[in-house]
């Protein structure tokens, strides 16, 4: 693997001209109002870094991997994802099994759960390239796990965004910042409700390139993003880190990867060597081979360094006692507004509830404080639906970042109740700093009706041991509106002061055939209608009552008659 590495640092250097021309071609199509945040991150030695859209994304804006491909197209040799990975064609095309194995099961998972998005495996290739080159060539056991975790560099905004410590130290070691963790280089705030289980271990683990890879997908489908279309890719991309020239660069091997790939066995992968943050003077991250430095001499005169072109030997500078310059010591960052939260407080949230189907009417509101109990505007709060439930935010999701006004209160986007009744909890958590989060507690009521109706006047008769000719069909409303799928129950009763099922009289018919004389679990239909089976009656003459209820109190009792069978004619006397 070194001697492969060796060789990918020298091509890359002998393709520095042209890679240049390609990322300048590139960043002439950048949207506009982007920042180039990777640019602004380069050469800036060890001053702090605050960069206000790191939390928000998936990798924090890390450093990442800036080789580009070659320019000429690589040979087409697909394999089927089973079997000896073969190595043929470009070796920039050669994608590790089990991490390619891995992108196709993700874009089969997500165009099950998520056919809008048209997510491309080619996609996670690309991002898994420039994140960590394929989990460093694929460097990964048989069920996806990276052979030793890939880390980012430490967050602690000196040349990088400053993001205080989110998980204890569970993910990425480090209990005072975050690092960017895994072959998909997700930070451990965002893995936290965006990690998946993409192997079926019952674990989501960022360093496992099956979980992580899917993980990574969710997280470009979100919001509703349809990933065929250029501007919805670029969104989605630029979400995962903030940054117009990591946008080029993933565009550009995305469309790499489309022109042909082909297996390489686990371990085999090209080593990038170049990195966003290769000038700023920071120590590099674990998943970076540093490159051989050459002995500590200074050429002099017209002397020229080995391997730069020339053929005249380095002079050696004399000894000098003078001692080198010490190094200046590190200026520490600054406090953010994050840093200065104590705790949330709830700013006038109303009660939480809802039917089933409908939205919300009341928004959470929450409020970040300082221990003094002023407000502190400018950050990042974290809502996050927790529960056995399928409300969710606008567009879907379960998750949402919003950052808090000039007063310090964050407002959630509006709240939707799914199918599911009961209660569920809405979080609220500061993103990059360890405080208490504040929980709402939201239910989700059945749909109701509060008036029910029949759509005919037409009067329900019957011969006794004969059918209804008319079935019984009602309306449901609530509030004067169609009530769809509200929950029912019929009853033939005994009365109008009984509500006990009549033993005798009209009935319905099960499955089976039997006389039953109550129906659960009816609903009624999108326009609010409910239409029963059919009745029958028995030898039974007489007036009974149907009755018909609803969840939300609507009843209505209606009348059903049954008159007697007409006598069969009785024979003459004899004369005898």
């Amino acid at each position: 693997m070194a001697a492969q590495f060796g060789r990918r640092v020298v091509k890359g250097a002998a393709t520095t001209a042209v890679a240049a021309v390609a990322v300048a071609a590139l960043s002439a199509s950048q949207a506009p109002g982007v920042t180039d945040t990777a640019q602004s991150r380069q050469n800036t030695g060890s001053q702090p870094s605050s960069d206000p859209n790191a939390e928000n994304s998936a990798t924090g804006n890390s450093p990442y991997y800036t080789d580009l491909p070659p320019l000429n197209s690589p040979t087409p040799s697909p394999t089927t994802g089973t079997g000896t990975p073969t190595g043929t064609g470009e070796a920039e095309a050669g994608i590790p099994a089990t991490v390619l194995d891995a992108y196709k099961k993700a874009e089969l998972a997500l165009g099950e759960s998520k056919p809008g998005c048209n997510l491309p495996w080619e996609l996670l290739a690309a991002i898994g390239k420039v994140e960590s080159g394929q989990a460093r060539g694929g460097r990964v056991d048989a069920d996806g796990n990276t052979t030793s975790p890939i880390l980012g560099p430490v967050l602690n905004g000196i040349g990088f965004a400053k993001i205080t410590d989110t998980d204890g130290g569970a993910y990425d070691g480090d209990s005072t910042h975050d690092r960017a963790v895994g072959p998909m280089q997700f930070i451990p705030s965002t893995w936290e409700w965006a990690g998946r289980d993409g192997n079926g271990d019952g674990k989501k683990n960022p360093n496992n390139i099956y979980d992580a890879a899917l993980a990574a997908g969710g997280y470009l489908c979100r919001f509703g993003w349809d990933l065929s279309d250029r501007a919805d890719l670029r969104r989605a991309i630029l979400s995962y880190n903030n940054s117009t020239h990591y946008v080029n660069t993933v565009l550009t091997w995305l469309d790499y990867y489309r022109e042909g790939t082909h297996e390489v066995p686990d371990g085999t992968g090209t080593l990038p060597s170049g990195r966003s943050d290769d000038n700023n003077g920071s120590s590099s991250s674990p998943t970076r081979t540093p490159t051989p430095t050459s002995p500590s001499t200074t050429p002099t005169g017209g002397s020229q360094t080995p391997g730069s072109g020339g053929s005249t030997s380095p002079t050696p500078k004399p000894p000098t006692t003078t001692p080198p310059p010490s190094t200046p010591p590190t200026t520490p960052a600054p406090p953010t507004a994050t840093d200065t939260v104590d705790h949330l407080e709830d700013a006038g949230t109303a009660k939480l509830t809802a039917t089933a189907g409908d939205a919300f009417a009341e928004k959470i509101a929450t409020r970040t404080e300082t221990e003094a109990g002023k407000a502190v505007a400018k950050v990042r709060v974290r809502f996050t639906i927790v529960g056995d439930t399928d409300a969710a935010f606008t567009g879907g999701e379960s998750v949402a970042t919003v950052v808090t006004n000039s007063s310090g209160v964050a407002t959630a986007p509006a709240l939707k109740a799914g199918e599911k009744t009961g209660d569920f909890t809405v979080r609220a958590t500061v993103v990059g700093r360890a405080v208490s989060g504040l929980d709402y507690k939201a239910t989700v009521t059945a749909r109701q009706a509060d008036a029910l109706a029949r759509t005919s006047d037409t009067a329900l008769t019957c011969v006794a041991g004969g059918e209804f000719a008319d079935q019984v069909e009602l309306k449901a409303t609530n509030k004067g509106a169609a009530a769809d799928g509200v929950a029912a129950t019929a009853t033939l009763i005994k009365a109008a002061g009984d509500a006990t099922a009549n033993d005798k009289g009209p009935y319905f018919k099960d499955a089976d055939g039997k006389a039953v004389r109550t129906l659960a679990g009816l609903k009624t239909d999108a326009s609010g209608l409910l239409k029963l089976p059919k009745l029958y009656a028995d030898d039974t003459a007489g007036t009974f009552l149907l009755r018909v209820t609803t969840t939300g109190g609507a009843t209505l009792t209606v009348e059903l008659k049954v008159t007697a069978a007409a006598a069969s004619s009785s024979p003459s006397p004899s004369a005898s």
